[in-house]
């Protein structure tokens, strides 16, 4: 069957060769030399095949593979955006797994914000235990500063006496054993037990030197170490606590989006407002991930669809440019519409270069159907 954008141009080869003939064989009413007057041919209308498409479409398929649960739309079913159409089995693990996923996230935050509750008490005890050692650092140094050192130390160290002082103590012990059982009115004795005394008072003397300095060494060491560990505290967290606890909170979120995407994946949305176009389902059959399983349409608006303009029409088609739709099934009906877009990409096709226009039609009548063919005329 010959197509119509070729029976059209052949009529009009036709009438243009009966115009040409005509114009020849007129006769020469002047009575002189003939004068052949060239032809003149008008611009035509560019006439082109297409079908018919809806404003959009879309096929739909789900991420992953599994087992139809339940079909919750047929065909011809108007959808909107959003609207769950089917769902797969196996939604009770992905459930679970996002409750598991939900209780462990509250778990590290509720830790994550504990660090700074806690960060605050213990910063709190920190100031207290400074507050302490700086007081037993002062009552120290106190004791110390009122210490009398013994004239015979006072070139010594604390150890230094304590040694010094025990070596005579042990001397002034050893010289009054001989002695310590006679009358205590033997003069003997009573020097060497004076010597003994007095070594005793200078050793203790000693001793409470050392142990005065050793508790004020000892407080200063408490004091700077609670000093240190209240700086710690002071600005916040230990940082790489904190980096701990923010790294667990982002593995849970991740965790959760996860789950939550291992769920979504087993429910199949609508993604525009449509008509479900084709659909063929039942429950209980097994799909697999990226296999199209259902067609939604938006038939709102129709479209004439062509491929087939050459290179040397489509210079004579424009955006906004009225055009005729006549559909090949309904052929006394005849549709106005205007261009909607013309695709800047070639295609090569039976060797001519073609590009794809879209014609917006002004109305719908009730009888097209997607995919019927179509002659376009664009309007010079």
């Amino acid at each position: 069957m010959m197509k119509p954008k070729l029976v059209i141009f052949f009529i009009l080869l036709f009438i243009i060769s009966l115009i040409i003939a005509g114009c020849g064989s007129k006769p020469d009413t002047t009575g002189g030399e003939s004068t052949q007057i060239p032809p003149v041919i008008s611009d035509t209308n560019v006439v082109v095949e297409g079908r018919l498409v809806p404003k959009e479409s879309v096929q739909l398929a789900f991420f992953t593979n599994g087992q139809i649960e339940e079909i919750l739309v047929k065909e011809g079913d108007q959808v909107k955006k959003g609207d769950i159409v089917i769902r797969l089995g196996n939604r009770e693990a992905a459930t679970a797994a996002i409750a598991n996923a939900e209780a462990e996230l509250i778990a590290a935050e509720q830790a994550h914000k504990q660090l700074f509750d806690n960060v605050e008490v213990s910063r709190a005890r920190a100031l207290q235990v400074v507050a302490e050692a700086n007081k037993a650092v002062k009552e120290a140094q106190y004791q110390l500063d009122n210490f009398n050192v013994q004239t015979n130390q006072q070139n010594l160290t604390a150890l230094e006496g304590v040694q010094m002082m025990k070596e005579a103590l042990d001397k002034a012990r050893t010289a009054f054993e001989p002695f310590k059982y006679k009358a205590s009115g033997d003069n003997t004795r009573e020097d060497l037990k004076e010597v003994l005394d007095n070594a005793q008072s200078d050793y203790n003397a000693a001793v409470r030197r050392l142990e005065y300095e050793t508790q004020l060494r000892d407080a200063q060491a408490k004091l700077d170490k609670a000093m240190l560990d209240y700086e710690e505290l002071k600005d916040g967290p230990d940082p790489d606590e904190v980096a701990s606890a923010d790294a667990r909170v982002e593995a849970t979120k991740a965790a959760l989006e996860s789950a939550k995407a291992v769920l979504d994946n087993l429910e199949l949305e609508a993604t525009i407002d449509g008509t479900v176009a084709d659909l063929d389902l039942i429950v209980g059959q097994q799909i697999n991930a990226g296999q199209p399983i259902m067609k939604i349409a938006d038939f709102s608006q129709m479209y004439a669809e062509t491929d087939d303009l050459t290179e040397i029409e489509v210079v004579d088609v424009a955006v906004g440019q009225k055009a005729t739709v006549v559909p090949d099934a309904i052929p006394d009906l005849e549709l106005n519409g205007s261009v909607e877009k013309i695709s800047s990409i070639f295609e090569e096709k039976r060797g001519d270069i073609t590009y794809t226009a879209r014609i917006l039609l002004d109305k719908i009548d009730p009888r097209l159907r997607w995919g019927m063919t179509v002659v376009i005329t664009f309007e010079k």
